[in-house]
């Protein structure tokens, strides 16, 4: 059984910084993608960021230049470190694995961008 546990949500001030870490349990396969989605209040689930295990990242433009996404394959461990965040940022983010055809999802951890 694939398990998701993210940590590292929070609230933080416009312009400040936080690092979502995401571990995967279970039976993983070595070949995956893992990424973060995030929900704002009110709107359908986006894509921030995604990275393969073989290191190929892919990014939206909203968070391009301000979020990187990293993993340790070790760990089986994917980090979301996000900069210079905008109120707009504010949403559940979800940890999410791709693997062999299936998703698998996070439980989410809120992020809160608010003076």
């Amino acid at each position: 059984q694939v398990q998701l546990v993210e940590s590292g949500g929070g609230l933080v001030q416009p312009g400040g910084s936080l690092t979502l870490s995401c571990t995967a349990s279970g039976n993983i396969f070595s070949i995956n993608v893992m990424g973060w989605y995030r929900q704002p209040p009110g709107k359908e689930r986006e894509l921030v960021a995604s990275i393969h295990s073989r290191g190929s990242t892919n990014y939206a433009d909203s968070v391009k230049g301000r979020f990187t996404i990293s993993r340790d394959n070790a760990k089986k461990t994917v980090y979301l470190q996000m900069n210079s965040l905008k109120p707009e940022d504010t949403a559940v983010y979800y940890c999410n694995l791709q693997m062999l055809g299936i998703n698998y999802w996070g439980q989410g951890t809120q992020v809160t961008v608010s003076s």
